[in-house]
C-alpha cells in the first residue's frame, strides 16, 4: 500500500465529535448500502448514478440518515469527481459508527 493511500484509508478521529473516513463508492447499484471494507476502505453502493453531482448527493444522505446527523454535518473533504472520497461527519464519535474495521473484509459492516 502506498504512503498516500495508507494516510487516506484509516479514519482519523481527531477533533472531538469530529470522524473522516475513507470511502469508495460504487454508483448505479441496485440500492443504497454498505458494501464492507477493501484495502482499509469503507465501500459504499449509491443507487444514484454519478450526474450532476447525484451520487454525492446519495452518499451525504447516506451518512446522514445512518448516523443520524443532518444533511450539513457531512462533507465531502476530497474526490467530489472521483470514486475514492474522504468524507469528514460532524456529531459522531467513534462509538457512534455502526461498522468496524476490526471485522473481515468479506463481511458486511452493520449500517
Amino acid at each position: 500500500m502506498s504512503r498516500l493511500r495508507s494516510k487516506l484509508a484509516a479514519p482519523s478521529f481527531g477533533a472531538p465529535g469530529h470522524v473522516e473516513i475513507a470511502v469508495r463508492v460504487i454508483p448505479r447499484a441496485r440500492k443504497t448500502e454498505c458494501a464492507g471494507f477493501q484495502d482499509d476502505v469503507l465501500v459504499v453502493r449509491l443507487a444514484a448514478p454519478p450526474v450532476d453531482g447525484a451520487a454525492n448527493d446519495a452518499l451525504i444522505e447516506f451518512f446522514a440518515s445512518t448516523l443520524h446527523v443532518p444533511r450539513r454535518a457531512v462533507r465531502i473533504l476530497r474526490g467530489e469527481r472521483s470514486r475514492q472520497k474522504r468524507v469528514a461527519i460532524e456529531g459522531v464519535t467513534r462509538q457512534d459508527m455502526p461498522w468496524s474495521r476490526t471485522s473481515s473484509s468479506t463481511t458486511p459492516p452493520k449500517c
